[in-house]
């Protein structure tokens, strides 16, 4: 409709010109108009005394270069009588002039003329004008219009060959069950009555366990009454749980809070079997480590002979990496490990971009795990100003899909440009798989919030960029919120093709991967058959108070003896208490990984 304006507006164009010169050319001529002739009447007057009767001598007086003219009304005023300008010879003057006669006005509609010039030129140029303005308002709107109009007219032309196909598929598809029908009508007309009952009865309980494996995918859980129970046993209600022990239940165990949870469950799979890579962003206490070994474990399950790198701020198991010497502790001092790492990780990859296609789809994953990224692409930055580590994990963003290549960056902040990747643009953002968290929990008895990263993508529409999926993404999150904040669990908000919004479930009772086959082989003999063993080996991994001082002992660059001042001096200690700092150094001594003796001095084996 407006593109049929625009053109019946283009068409009009000669008639707009021709009425706007018309207009303009009347205006002109009326402007000229009212230059010309007089408006008032005027009076030719001359200088006669009075003394003077003889016409002729009175004739000397008025000759033609001795007239004057001035307005009639400025003649009849007393303020301005006209006086003689010449000299008289005689020495006398006349005291009034004498009007000859009165010469009427030729154009005493002047002011007519001006004002039907400056009528006409304006409506001249506003109707210029108005055209102008009109095609400006109606240019964005025929080119959305001509645009909608042909994303209409492809979707009509990929509709059309869609039902063409998808007409010939049926088309296809009823022959096909048209003669297998007869074949089967075939077959049947030779059995015997027996052999007729015998497949039907097959029939039937095929149909029937096709309908309850669906059922079961569908649904997540088993159909119908469990193994060994009747539909009475299911039925009765003396073992059912009350509304408030059922509260109780709720809050007290690790079981689902919400219905969301088996949806962040998948999500999670999903994330550890996508072939793009994955940014792993949230704030401190949101979950974030736990998340990351859970992935690690979904992964080394899929697929045992992953091979997988990690750089880390932190000396972590990494699901039994630390073990296989796959983790590498970034440390200021000695960076040269952790560029080294990230060479060869892009060295392998480069060699994997030389295979043929036949041989890439049997590649095992080629993984790189970043912890806490930012602080070590900061320091990275910093000490290779030369060294582009940001092209590498680009590279790998956009085309590492195809090889089977991916990295996993554990960040704290919102900030992706922080990856090293300059060009990173709403583009370039897509192609990487975002799992946000955000947590309330308490530490040191007191406590904090971070549910500021998944709020702040909440409002950017170069993240989120409908604004309907936002308010509905918003309405979701905000929901699930109030179930995160009273219970303690974090909520995720994840990008892997579409936004998902789910609270997290209780991924701590996920059981730890094992480092080896050895390490297996060694806890399954200690707990079934070594029963000469005095004590039973430790299973419960260390507090968090305990791993962080673990970790400032590894991480000290003077290998002396340290005291619990100097534990109070460490920056990452500075949140924790004096009670809680000497339970934990008691508590790595019961474990054997630190030495004390007695004089509150402690220090590791190997120093």
């Amino acid at each position: 409709m407006k593109r049929k304006q625009f053109e019946d507006y283009l068409r009009s164009g000669n008639a707009n010109n021709i009425t706007v010169g018309v207009l303009a050319a009347i205006g002109l001529i009326c402007g000229a108009k009212s230059f010309t002739g007089t408006q008032i009447s005027l009076v030719e007057y001359c200088f006669i005394p009075k003394t003077l009767k003889n016409p002729v001598n009175r004739q000397r007086y008025c000759t033609p270069n001795k007239r004057y003219i001035m307005p009639e009304s400025e003649f009849n005023a007393e303020v301005y009588a006209p006086a003689n300008p010449e000299f008289q010879r005689d020495n006398f003057l006349p005291t009034k002039a004498t009007r000859l006669r009165i010469i009427p006005p030729s154009n005493p509609h002047k002011p007519i003329w001006g004002l039907a010039s400056v009528l006409f030129v304006g409506g001249a140029y506003g109707l210029s004008k108005a055209r102008e303005w009109r095609l400006v308002q109606l240019i964005p709107e025929v080119r959305e219009e001509t645009r909608t109009n042909w994303l209409i007219a492809k979707l009509r032309e990929g509709l059309r060959l869609y039902k063409e196909s998808y007409t010939a598929q049926l088309d296809y598809e009823f022959h096909q069950w048209s003669e297998n029908r007869r074949v089967r009508t075939a077959q049947l007309s030779k059995m015997t009555p027996e052999e007729l009952a015998i497949f039907q009865e097959q029939v039937r309980l095929k149909a029937e366990a096709e309908a309850r494996a669906q059922l079961q995918q569908a649904t997540g859980q088993p159909v119908g009454a469990l193994p060994g129970q009747s539909m009475q046993d299911v039925a009765r209600g003396d073992d059912k749980v009350t509304g408030s022990e059922q509260q109780t239940l709720q809050q007290n165990s690790g079981g689902s809070l919400h219905p969301s949870e088996a949806l962040a469950l998948n999500t999670l799979q999903a994330l550890a079997k996508a072939d793009s890579s994955t940014a792993l962003v949230a704030a401190p206490g949101s979950g974030k480590s736990v998340t990351l070994n859970y992935l690690i474990e979904k992964i080394l399950a899929d697929c045992p002979n992953a091979d997988i790198w990690v750089i880390s701020a932190k000396n972590d198991s990494f699901c039994g990496l630390r073990e296989k010497e796959r983790v590498i502790v970034f440390d200021g001092e000695n960076p040269d490990l952790a560029k080294d790492v990230i060479d060869n990780f892009y060295k392998s990859y480069k060699l994997r971009k030389q295979l043929p296609e036949s041989q890439r789809e049997s590649l095992p994953p080629l993984i790189l795990i970043l912890d806490d990224w930012l602080v070590i692409a900061d320091s990275l930055s910093k000490l290779y100003s030369d060294w582009n580590y940001g092209s590498k994990l680009l590279d790998v963003l956009l085309i590492g899909r195809e090889f089977n290549t991916k990295f996993i960056a554990s960040l704290q902040s919102f900030n992706l440009a922080a990856l090293g990747i300059e060009k990173m643009d709403a583009q370039t953002r897509m192609c990487l798989n975002l799992l946000l968290l955000g947590n309330r929990y308490i530490k040191n008895s007191r406590e904090q919030e971070s549910y500021g990263v998944l709020e702040l993508i909440l409002n950017r529409g170069d993240i989120i960029p409908g604004k309907q999926e936002r308010e509905q993404i918003k309405s979701k999150y905000l929901e699930i919120k109030t179930v995160s904040y009273q219970n303690l669990r974090p909520v995720m908000i994840a990008s892997v093709g579409g936004f998902v919004v789910a609270l997290m479930p209780n991924l701590s009772n996920q059981a730890n991967s094992i480092a080896s086959e050895q390490e297996y082989l060694d806890r399954v003999y200690e707990l079934e058959f070594n029963l000469t063993a005095a004590h039973p080996p430790h299973t419960k991994p260390l507090s968090e108070v305990a791993r962080k001082i673990y970790e400032y002992f590894q991480n000290v660059k003077n290998k002396t003896p340290k005291t619990l001042r100097d534990l109070k001096k460490a920056d990452r200690l500075s949140g924790y208490s004096e009670q809680e700092l000497i339970d934990g150094l008691a508590e790595l001594v019961e474990r054997q990984k630190i030495n004390s003796d007695g004089n509150d001095s402690y220090y590791l084996p190997d120093w």
